[in-house]
This record gives C-alpha cells, structure tokens and sequence, in this order.
C-alpha cells in the first residue's frame, strides 16, 4: 500500500513540473507577428534582437543601449513578459545574473 502511495505521489509531482514547463498554451494562429515584437521590444530599448519559440513562447536574447545582455520569456498572444520565470528580464555581467524587474 505504500509503495503504491508513494507512486501516486511521484507521478503527481511529475505531471506537475511537466505543466509547469509549459508557458504559453495559446493557437498559433492567435500569436502576434514575430515582427511586431520585436519592434516593441525596439521601443523599449532592446538591440540585437533574436527571437525564437521556446515552450509555446517567445523567447529573446538581446541587448540594451549599455551593452548589456538581456533575456525574457514572452506571451505570444499579449506579448507580456512571463513571470517566475528565471528567463525573465535579465542581465548578465559575467557570470553573475541579476533580475531588474
């Protein structure tokens, strides 16, 4: 009986972080334009964009005007930027990461 308890509670928990890896859940035909990201990511000062799908989302490497390394995950629908993310809005100076929410 344990044993099959303790089962149960591992494929739960396993379910669990597989839908957690999933961002973004939305058709691809309601997603905005990889375009019109990127020039709205253009407004708010990114440079050298490149963005790519990751997990149903967009996903960004780029820069800022200081030079300095950004990455996020985005919504494709809203084009907001995913939260609790560890992808979200970071900088990296060397090897340090620091989030600038």
């Amino acid at each position: 009986m344990r044993v099959a308890l303790a089962a149960i509670v591992v494929l739960a928990a396993a379910l669990g972080v597989a839908s957690a890896d999933t961002w973004c859940s939305a058709p691809l035909s309601d997603w905005q334009p990889r375009e019109t990201f990127q020039k709205k990511l253009e407004a708010e000062g990114w440079r050298e964009i490149a963005i790519r799908v990751e997990d149903g989302c967009y996903l960004v490497h780029a820069s800022n005007e200081r030079g300095e390394r950004l990455h996020g995950k985005f919504d494709p629908v809203t084009l907001a930027a995913m939260p609790h993310d560890h992808h979200r809005h970071h900088r990296h100076h060397g090897e340090e990461e620091h989030d600038h929410e």
